[in-house]
């Protein structure tokens, strides 16, 4: 009898965890992505960490609309090329970027690693997530991923990107980092501003937009380039339309 209670109990409690998890883990998440289809997120992260470190916070939203379609293609060309083409994740980047860290490693220890992060992953990332690396994130980083490419749509995608990424010291996003680096509106931005604002996008508090070094100058230039090839191929038009 005891023995009958006892597997009940634990049947209910069993069917009441596989509940929460379905809640927490599935339907709280794409609820939250649907809010944020037509709401702005709020703070991230990031953002909330970077003002613990004594940064400040400077964060302007401005609709996809009045952001420079040359800052759309220059960030396309210098993050995700394939951004219009893949439901997410790139597995050609990734193949090839572990393939790279594998022949890096085998050489010279550990280095630097190269991400095969699309613009949809880093979106995930940077609206929902925490930043540090760790097997949970990037879990939770996949199944985010695939909730904003089919709840939100790539416009979307690239425009909640645009708005929340780092750019700078307590700048984040597009209309925050055009105004800090050349007082001007993201709508204003110049191809080579665009391209120097994409260039900074891995190291944003060790690389300046606004007063580039050698090495920036020469990477903005070669995004400048990727911008031109990806207007040229239509590689923004899901976004550009």
């Amino acid at each position: 009898m005891r023995s009958t209670v006892r597997g009940g109990f634990l049947g209910r409690l069993v069917r009441w965890a596989l509940v929460l998890v379905l809640v927490f883990g599935l339907v709280g998440p794409a609820a939250v992505v649907a809010i944020y289809r037509v709401v702005p997120p709020p703070m991230t992260w990031l953002m909330v960490e970077r003002m613990f470190q004594g940064h400040g916070f400077d964060r302007r939203w401005v609709p996809l609309g009045r952001i420079s379609p040359q800052l759309v293609r220059s960030v396309i060309g210098a993050e995700d090329a394939r951004f219009c083409e893949h439901h997410g994740f790139d597995f050609n980047a990734i193949q090839k970027a572990m393939a790279h860290n594998e022949a890096n490693s085998s050489r010279n220890g550990p280095g630097k690693i190269r991400g095969g992060s699309t613009i949809s992953q880093q979106t995930a990332k940077n609206v929902f997530l925490w930043p540090h690396r760790d097997y949970v994130r990037k879990g939770l980083e996949a199944w985010f991923t695939v909730l904003i490419e089919a709840i939100w749509g790539k416009p979307r995608i690239m425009e909640v990107y645009l708005n929340s990424i780092e750019w700078g010291p307590g700048v984040y996003g597009a209309e925050a980092a055009a105004q800090a680096n050349f007082r001007e509106s993201a709508a204003q931005l110049s191809p080579a501003q665009a391209a120097r604002l994409a260039a900074i996008i891995p190291k944003p508090l060790a690389w300046k937009a606004a007063r580039p070094g050698p090495y920036i100058q020469k990477r903005g230039g070669h995004i400048a380039a990727a911008a031109g090839t990806v207007r040229r191929d239509g590689l923004a038009d899901c976004v550009l339309r």
